[in-house]
């Protein structure tokens, strides 16, 4: 596998990560004990951290990516094992 398809595929991984990720841990302002900001949607975030929120998706993203690669160099899942007409 080229390094650019590599690049691409964890690009790939690292953005659906995110939006696993995104989720976790949020608390509305009415959670934290105070009252949303005028014009604030009730289910907005207390407050929100890119590079938290980044580095777990960077977590995230490599834990899944190295799956993928292992399969790739080992095999453990391939087109023939997801071949269920047989």
């Amino acid at each position: 596998m080229q390094l650019t398809s590599i690049a691409a595929i964890y690009v790939l991984f690292w953005t659906l990560s995110l939006f696993l990720v995104l989720p976790w841990g949020v608390r509305t302002s009415e959670e934290e004990g105070g009252k949303p900001e005028p014009g604030h949607a009730d289910s907005a975030p207390h407050s929100f951290s890119f590079g938290r929120i980044a580095l777990r998706t960077t977590i995230v993203a490599t834990v899944l990516f190295g799956l993928f690669y292992a399969n790739y160099l080992y095999g453990w899942i391939g087109i023939d094992s997801l071949d269920w007409s047989r």
